[in-house]
């Protein structure tokens, strides 16, 4: 395999590093097209083009993540993922965990209906997901 840039002054692990994570971008968008339709939304407003593209990012990642609890880690279709390995990426349900958790603290700070929103918020979401955030949090 041969990566060309025209950044001479990159180093060849950087240059490694860039093409994975340029690999993980186009995975997305390819996936989120195929799949789950991002380039098939209607709506007209620039807030709901916005709102879409959010559900459906998370959407990808939720999928992403589940692929991830079931599978071996070393299987050769992986590859792209191994090689990225080393990269310091937040695991989805980190940044899950992160988000409630803040949520909650602002809730003690001056939002009592948030407590509810964040309830009904996890309430919706699929049972595999709540079992794993409940033994998370």
């Amino acid at each position: 395999m041969v990566l060309a840039t025209t950044q001479t002054k990159l180093r060849p692990e950087e240059i490694i590093q860039l093409y994975g994570r340029r690999w993980q971008i186009e995975t997305y968008f390819k996936t989120s097209k195929q799949y789950l339709a991002l380039d098939k939304s209607q709506v007209q407003s620039y807030d709901g083009q916005c709102g879409y593209i959010a559900v459906t990012a998370i959407t990808y990642d939720l999928l992403a993540w589940q692929e991830r609890q079931n599978t071996d880690d070393k299987t050769i279709g992986d590859l792209f993922y191994l090689m990225n390995g080393s990269l310091p990426d937040i695991r989805f349900v980190d940044a899950l965990v992160y988000l409630i958790s803040e949520l909650k603290e602002l809730k003690r700070n001056s939002f009592e209906k948030i407590d509810e929103v964040i309830n009904d918020f996890i309430n919706q979401l699929p049972r595999f997901i709540q079992i794993a955030l409940k033994q998370i949090i």
